[in-house]
């Protein structure tokens, strides 16, 4: 009788049959996962902004406006007077809010944000709406 010769192999079958059912589970519980969101919170009362205050408008299509006080127009800009007129209330050292539309994307008021903190200003506000619930 001979005698048999053990393999040194693995057998990995079983381990691609787990991976399989695996894929398989993940693949169905994938579309069932809830996307996330954000329930961005509403501000309180709050004081009307001081009349000095100089607010940079974000419109529903992305244009920017600018008020040179609280009671003043809003003044259209184009991105290059943006840059001089945010420079010149730097310079005055006039208060800064941001006022955007709910509806345009976050990028743009980070957009906004970040051309002022590139022009050196170091305090800058955002105007919202008291008691708004996002309806």
């Amino acid at each position: 009788m001979r005698q048999r010769r053990q393999k040194n192999e693995i057998n990995v079958v079983p381990y691609i049959d787990v991976m399989l059912v695996l894929l398989v589970i993940f693949m169905v519980a994938s579309p069932l996962m809830q996307s996330g969101s954000i329930d961005v919170p509403s501000a309180g009362p709050l004081a009307t902004p001081s009349v000095e205050a100089a607010i940079i408008e974000v419109g529903k299509d992305g244009k920017l406006a600018l008020k040179r006080t609280a009671n003043d127009k809003a003044t259209p800009l184009s991105p290059i007077e943006f840059q001089r007129e945010l420079k010149k209330l730097i310079d005055a050292g006039q208060p800064i809010l941001v006022a955007a539309h709910n509806e345009i994307p976050y990028q743009k008021v980070i957009d906004v944000l970040e051309a002022a903190r590139e022009l050196g200003v170091k305090k800058i506000s955002l105007q919202t709406k008291s008691g708004h619930t996002g309806k």
